[in-house]
């Protein structure tokens, strides 16, 4: 069986409780977490092998660019 080396976009934020959670856009529902960013990568490897069984259709996007982008919420104070 003939392998072939894939690379795709891995986004990693971190949340309030300083857990790492990585997530690969290009992969619905391919997403992991951990303590440190060592493990969430290492983490991230093995979820991306297992969305990739089975759908040969997979081709990685290119990566452009991150954007961070501020917004307003209006509060809904409810009284």
């Amino acid at each position: 069986m003939e392998k072939e080396n894939l690379e795709f976009n891995v986004v990693i934020e971190q949340d309030e409780d300083g857990i790492y959670v990585a997530r690969v856009p290009e992969l619905e529902g391919c997403y992991t977490q951990g303590k440190t960013v060592e493990e969430v990568v290492s983490r991230i490897k093995e979820a991306i092998e297992v969305c990739l069984k089975g759908d040969d259709d997979i081709i990685p996007m290119k990566f452009i660019g991150l954007q961070r982008v501020q917004v307003e919420k209006e509060n809904q104070n409810i009284v």
